[in-house]
């Protein structure tokens, strides 16, 4: 049984070329980064001395990131610690963000996501899926509900580990496409498979604040920079009609160049459901998996559904909300896994502290460094003086121009760097140059937090693209071709969604 662990790695695949591109770009960030930090704190900048030195730590740090010289996660402490060694903060002050509550929201929803890998929860939703009547034979169907799945899983669990576990999936199935039509074209199906597991997943991540990385970073710095609380349901109100809307445009791509006029034999769906009758009946694991899966959103969208109830004002409601954050209701489902009987008389429970343990912790710390330096950043006056730095330059600075612009910038970084260093870079830019014009920065956040979830344009833009362009189906300016599409598509929506239902969510 595949785990979450093992998913990351196991097809995510670089040609030569892309291999010697990525060593080239990380020798160069080694011996660029420190040259830039000395030329930084060298150069006669005019503001205060913390603010001087956090200006050559982030430099320092940006180079590292773009370069991936280093670990993204290693850079990512790295930033803080410099910060105290050059004098910016004491040390309390420069990691405290590796203890803030959304850490513990991470931690537990990884540990939610790897009972599910363990347990096989993900590929009996998969395979259930596709054995529904509804599919049947159809190409189009079998893109739409294979596509769906993989979508709603990334929801909920890492986008990487999710496509690695649908990718084999899309494999049989194109297979078996090929083998029943050893006449007929069926690279195009190929393609879309592939790259709707990929995109799919990319876009899915966007619906929930435990969806993607980038999504906790933006909720993370609003709160602790403008103090603007997003609730779990707040978010999905403004996320899941955006991963619907590019869903549902992605579809419409991939089936009107990839899909149309593929036939499927009944072996197709009948190979399914056979896969379906191998995992077998339901197991008392994946039953408790599901009960805790099931208590923890409850707990998560409980305070929404009192605000649409109107209820969210009562003394009961606003004791809910103090007692059970998002943090703790994640960390409460996690530890239901360790009381959760699988045999009792053996004591064996539905998760174990070794299975536990086996979560993306680099991505943990990856998440606290970003906080911790985009804080540092507005404590020491950088933020600001960055702020009115750039705001001197930009042409218009209202609200909608600044989210357009850093919804762009976002999408742009996300293509050469991972999405969570892109978020980490480009988040408390988009917060301080909108503090400096004066406009809320909500919506430019927010633009920039879901733009940096994009990057489909390459296979080094993000491991799910890696992972399917490892299939051999996908010429690489095909992806290309198909990413700029994406991408595209998805600046327009993003913008229009922020712009529109953000001052109505989050008035």
């Amino acid at each position: 049984m595949q785990k979450l662990h093992d998913a990351r790695d196991v097809v995510e695949t670089y040609s030569p070329s892309e291999h010697q591109f990525n060593r080239r770009r990380q020798t160069v960030g080694l011996f660029l980064a420190p040259l830039v930090l000395g030329v930084m704190l060298a150069a006669p900048l005019p503001i205060a001395a913390p603010a001087h030195k956090m200006a050559g730590v982030m430099a320092l740090v940006v180079v590292l990131w773009v370069t991936e010289a280093l670990p993204l996660s290693v850079t990512a402490m790295l930033g803080p610690v410099l910060a105290v060694v050059l004098g910016v903060a004491p040390a309390r002050a420069a990691l405290a963000s590796f203890a803030d509550p959304i850490i513990f929201l991470f931690i537990g929803a990884f540990i939610l996501a790897e009972a599910m890998f363990v347990h096989g929860v993900d590929r009996r939703i998969a395979y259930t899926a596709l054995s529904w009547r509804f599919v049947g034979s159809s190409a189009g169907r079998i893109l739409l509900v294979y596509g769906g799945v993989a979508t709603v899983i990334s929801m909920w669990a890492s986008n990487t580990a999710t496509t690695a576990m649908m990718f084999p999936i899309g494999l049989s199935i194109v297979g078996h496409v090929t083998r029943s039509n050893p006449s007929g074209s069926v690279r195009g199906f190929a393609l879309a498979m592939m790259l709707i597991t990929a995109f799919g997943a990319s876009i899915g991540g966007m619906a929930t604040p435990v969806g993607t990385p980038p999504n906790l970073i933006g909720i993370g710095m609003l709160e602790r920079i403008v103090g603007v609380d997003i609730t779990f349901f707040g978010w999905m109100a403004l996320g899941l009609p955006a991963v619907i809307v590019l869903f549902a445009g992605l579809f419409a791509v991939m089936y009107f160049f990839g899909v149309r006029g593929v036939a499927i034999g009944e072996g197709g769906a009948e190979a399914v459901r056979e896969e379906l009758r191998r995992i077998g009946p339901i197991s008392r694991g994946e039953r408790n998996v599901l009960v805790a899966f099931g208590l923890t959103i409850l707990l998560w969208v409980a305070p929404g559904l009192f605000a649409v109830s109107g209820i969210d004002t009562t003394p009961f409601a606003r004791a809910y909300a103090q007692a059970m954050p998002e943090g703790v209701a994640a960390m409460c489902g996690a530890i239901l896994l360790f009381l959760l009987p699988i045999d009792w008389r053996a004591r064996r429970f539905t998760l174990t502290w070794d299975q536990a343990a086996k979560i993306d912790w680099g991505i943990v710390m990856l998440y606290g460094g970003g906080l911790a330096l985009g804080e540092l950043a507005f404590t020491t006056g950088l933020a600001d003086a960055m702020g009115k730095g750039i705001t001197a330059w930009l042409p218009s600075h209202t609200t909608t121009s600044l989210t357009i612009m850093f919804t762009g910038a976002a999408i742009l970084l996300s293509e050469a760097t991972s999405n969570t260093a892109a978020a980490n870079m480009i988040i408390p830019v988009a917060i301080a140059v909108s503090q400096a014009a004066g406009v809320r920065a909500i919506e430019p956040a927010l633009g920039a937090t879901l733009g940096a979830s994009m990057g489909f344009m390459m296979p080094v833009s993000t491991p799910t693209n890696a992972i399917v362009y490892s299939s051999g189906y996908i010429p690489i300016t095909a992806m290309m071709r198909y990413g700029v599409m994406l991408d595209v598509m998805a600046f327009f929506v993003i913008n229009a969604i922020v712009l529109f239902l953000a001052p109505i969510v989050f008035p």
